[in-house]
């Protein structure tokens, strides 16, 4: 299993993409796509189709992964 010196619930700072300077807690460490999912970083409508719960469907915000290489862990 891979190692990586990030984890979750540390506060890291994105240095690359179009977040880039957006600081946020790491939420969830993949570490076979060697990303990472971070608060309020990267966030995507996906389209809900209806169901039981959702009678009409719509759209979620959800935050995607960002590579590890683009984020870095920030002290204190």
């Amino acid at each position: 299993m891979k190692k990586f010196k990030i984890k979750k619930g540390d506060r890291v700072l994105v240095i690359a993409g179009d977040d880039k300077g957006k600081e946020g807690e790491v939420l969830r460490v993949l570490p076979k796509k060697d990303a990472v999912i971070v608060a309020g970083c990267k966030i995507a409508k996906k389209a809900i189709k209806p169901n039981d719960e959702n009678k009409n469907g719509g759209f979620k915000t959800l935050e995607m992964p960002i590579h590890i290489s683009n984020v870095k862990k920030v002290e204190g």
